[in-house]
């Protein structure tokens, strides 16, 4: 009896001994030679992994026959069968599946693979935001939202920061463009990018250390080396401003690594229209192209890009009053001054901008690792036109061209798998020129820039769950200006006393200056990803970062066309310091993924834009605004979700609320965007031509967190002046829009998908304002808006 027990005992141990025995399965996947493929999904049984951002994955299997494959959207799925008796490698090659290019797609969720979390934006979001701007397309990102001029201009704000804050790189260069703005939106083209990636924080320290808001990188699509020609063009219509977008790409490549891409965009609109009334001079233009050439090696390769960007944008006409009784009562009465009938033409004020990048890039990859080497030149001409009589109708109120060269070279290396270093050394000369034959006193002057800086990254793997990342940076920046001040705007701002030395010529009226500043920064960031469970990650990020005052906060002396208000700078301004901490717990199941990420920011010497009164010009009457500076603390939580509720219906629901305190004054801080909850259900049927369709809805919650900055101003009242309160600070109310879209592919053509899509924003033509458009105090938002598209992908 006790033998056959023990037989029992050991047939049962030496069994489970055996089934259990694990073994470790890594590999990597490319497409090509060079590059590996981030994100790919390796599957085998129950058991899947994603590849990390080199294209490397390992995952453990037991002992016996498995079943392994390697899936991609937008790549021909790859299966092997493996035998596993010991750790074994298994590569993967993947082919780009062209007659899927329309459908690829990542969510803004999943599970991260690397220490710093990302959220990704591919093909079918950008296709949809085809017709709308950058600004517009990341806000599907939990946690980013838009500051507005209009509903043409819009700018990225990433957890409650924006303008210099949130860097963007297009191409893997770093967009100049009078970026300082509020009402500069990026000079670039969303149909040109292949994805859209979002860093939030300061963690990506080799695209520089004034990140404090976050990074946005626009990269192209990868055209893969093998001996293909493929493309796509899309067609966009809309009902609101009664016009459209057209937009098309070509992509060659071949087996020798040879490749080349072209691509081209125009946008014409006229005026939009909110539910009530037309809101007259919003019609936009552009005129874009790019142009792509290259070759990709084994161990080498070197890469051309240039891109054109051509805008005429179109500012409410409301916007800009004759005198100051006429602006509060705008401002106060809810209405707009200005209602004409609707017209395509686009007149004074407006913006029109022209934007030129052109970079080469060499690559060397050898045993000790990679080098990369760029250079990039970017010039931006701006031209603001204000509301202007006689010879002076057609003439700009401001010319500026803003120069920049910039150098890179990047080395990193990954040949230990377990540790990954990179650094760094990057250089910019940056030249603005002011043109004086306005008739204007230049808002931004003259000035020559020049940055050097240098980083070190470091990730390190402890174990198969944990990760460690850490890196410094170092920058130097040099401005040298040429300013020219009004005396009583020099005196009014106190600067005799500070700044006298810096005078160097006396123009009767104006003071001509040469401002110099020189600044120091050090910037670092730690990150860790921590795998609690097979599906849970935690992430923790620390970031220190620095920014120096930009132009348009140190320099702006008068009025900002574009937007119609008197903007004043200061010449005392600090570099910001921000502190942010930030942890994600990031929740993937086969059928349900959730993002939770809490963060809290701590900002010294903060600078903001603040209302301070009213002021009269030969030009009209314009609100004041002036920059000031003090310590800021924010926290927020942003939440994403994605579940598959069954085979047919998916859900998507974003949240995002962010907190922000002026410390010094103890009050709120200007500008934060209220809390916003997304939710959008989906239905789809793969079997009648792809068919899906969807409603969405935006629930923007009422801010009720904002300073008191409201003024008095001397209005005539049957020809008296009479003090009246002017209402330049409550926040809109809150406000609850429903958008619908659907969409059908088909195979019209040999080898070619034509999708059409039709959609419906702002459903129920909901009157509504957002407190981050500057155009809210003398107009409604854009109303109803019926769209419909087609795109072929071929």
């Amino acid at each position: 009896m006790r033998y056959n027990l023990a037989l029992a005992f050991l047939l049962f141990w030496g069994g489970n001994h055996v089934s259990f025995a694990q073994f470790t399965v890594s590999g990597r996947v490319s497409t090509d030679k060079e590059s590996g493929l981030a994100g790919c999904h390796i599957h085998a049984g129950t058991t899947y992994v994603n590849t990390d951002e080199n294209g490397y994955f390992s995952l453990t299997l037991p002992k016996g026959k498995h079943v392994i494959s390697a899936s991609f959207v937008g790549y021909r799925t790859v299966t092997k069968t493996i035998e596993v008796f010991a750790d074994l490698t298994v590569d993967f090659f993947m082919d780009v599946d062209i007659s899927a290019l329309g459908d690829v797609v990542i969510s803004s969720t999943g599970k991260q693979t690397t220490v710093q979390p990302k959220q990704t934006l591919r093909t079918r979001d950008i296709e949809k935001y085809s017709s709308a701007s950058l600004g517009d397309l990341v806000r599907e990102v939990s946690g980013v939202s838009s500051l507005k001029t209009g509903s043409t201009v819009v700018k990225p704000v990433i957890n409650g920061l924006h303008s210099s804050r949130v860097v963007v790189l297009n191409n893997n260069v770093r967009l100049e463009d009078q970026q300082w703005g509020l009402e500069h939106a990026p000079n670039l083209d969303i149909n040109t990018a292949g994805s859209v990636t979002v860093i939030k924080g300061a963690a990506g320290l080799q695209y520089g250390g004034d990140a404090i808001g976050g990074v946005i990188l626009v990269d192209p699509a990868k055209i893969p080396v093998k001996d293909t020609l493929y493309g796509r063009a899309i067609l966009n219509s809309a009902a609101n401003g009664r016009g459209g977008s057209a937009s098309a790409s070509v992509f060659k490549g071949y087996t020798s690594g040879w490749n080349w891409t072209a691509q081209g965009t125009f946008k014409y609109l006229g005026d939009l229209e909110a539910p009530d009334y037309v809101l007259s001079n919003t019609g936009i233009r552009e005129k874009n192209g790019s142009f792509g050439l290259g070759k990709r090696g084994e161990h080498e390769g070197f890469g051309f890009f240039y891109s054109y960007y051509n805008a005429e944008i179109g500012i409410l006409r409301a916007s800009h009053i004759g005198n100051i009784t006429d602006l509060v009562n705008a401002i106060n009465s809810g209405q707009p001054a200005i209602i004409n009938d609707f017209t395509y033409n686009v007149s004074a004020p407006k913006q029109a901008v022209q934007h030129h990048l052109a970079k080469v890039n060499y690559y060397h990859d050898w045993h000790l690792g990679r080098l990369d080497v760029q250079y990039a030149f970017q010039f931006n001409n701006r031209l603001e036109y204000d509301v202007r009589r006689g010879e002076n109708a057609n003439r700009p109120a401001l010319d500026l061209d803003l120069a920049t060269h910039a150098v890179l070279v990047d080395f990193s290396t990954d040949k230990t798998k377990a540790f990954r270093l990179k650094t760094g050394l990057s250089g910019a000369y940056q030249n603005n020129a002011a043109s004086f034959s306005t008739g204007v006193r230049p808002l931004i002057p003259d000035y020559n820039k020049i940055d050097v800086g240098g980083y070190v990254t470091a990730t390190q793997d402890l174990s198969s769950k944990w990760q460690l990342e850490a890196g410094v940076r170092y920058d130097f920046s040099h401005v040298d200006a040429v300013k020219y001040y009004l005396k009583s705007r020099w005196d009014e701002q106190g600067y005799n006393d500070d700044f006298s030395q810096i005078i160097t010529g006396d123009f009767g009226t104006q003071w001509k200056t040469n401002p110099v500043f020189s600044y120091h920064n050090v910037a670092a960031a730690l990150g860790s990803k921590l795998r609690l469970t097979d599906d849970l990650d935690w992430f923790v990020n620390v970031a220190l970062s620095r920014r120096n005052p930009n132009p348009s906060e140190l320099f702006s002396d008068g009025l900002h066309h574009s937007n119609g208000q008197i903007e004043l700078g200061d010449l005392r301004l600090k570099q910001e310091t921000s502190i942010k901490m930030s942890t994600t717990l990031s929740y993937v199941r086969k059928n349900l993924t959730l993002d939770l990420n809490p963060y809290v920011n701590r900002v010294a010497d903060f600078m903001y834009l603040q209302p301070t009164g009213l002021e009269y010009t030969i030009r009209g009457a314009f609100p004041v605004w002036e920059y000031r500076q003090a310590d800021a603390q924010l926290f927020g939580l942003d939440v994403t979700a994605n579940w598959n509720v069954s085979e047919a219906f998916t859900y998507h629901g974003t949240f995002a609320y962010v907190y922000g305190k002026n410390l010094d004054a103890d009050e709120p801080l200007i500008d934060m965007p209220p809390a916003r909850w997304g939710n959008e259900i989906r239905f789809k049927y793969q079997k009648w031509h792809d068919l899906n369709f969807g409603l969405r809805n935006e629930w923007v919650l009422f801010q009720d967190r904002y300073p008191d900055n409201d003024f008095y101003a001397d209005v005539l009242v049957d020809g008296v002046p009479t003090p009246t309160l002017v209402n330049i600070s409550r926040p809109p109310g809150a406000y609850n829009l429903t958008h619908f879209s659907a969409q059908m592919t088909l195979d019209t053509f040999p080898k070619v998908k034509t999708t059409l899509a039709l959609g419906i924003e702002n459903l129920f033509n909901t009157s509504y304002r957002d407190y981050l458009n500057r155009m809210r105090y003398y107009a409604d938002d854009v109303g109803r808006n019926f769209t419909f598209q087609i795109k072929l992908n071929f």
